[in-house]
């Protein structure tokens, strides 16, 4: 019988399977609100970009009619 090892996550889980309730859902919240900061800290990189994309002239920008015509024109 060959055994696996077990992955990174699987024992991470299998860690907090032996914590009580309460730690478990303290674990969760503080995933998630990790998760939620990684994803702020994402979408203000984005911002950035986009704001040195527009200051430098390489961004382009308008209403959706406009983005359909310049697709329409680049093909």
């Amino acid at each position: 019988m060959s055994t696996t090892t077990p992955t990174p996550i699987q024992q991470a889980l299998d860690q907090i399977e032996g914590l009580d309730a309460d730690d478990q859902r303290a674990v969760i919240e503080i995933v998630r609100q990790r998760l939620v900061e990684r994803r702020r800290a994402e979408i203000a990189e984005n911002a950035r970009s986009a704001v040195r994309a527009c200051r430098e002239g390489k961004a382009r920008y308008g209403t959706v009619s406009d983005l359909r015509r310049d697709v329409a024109e680049d093909r």
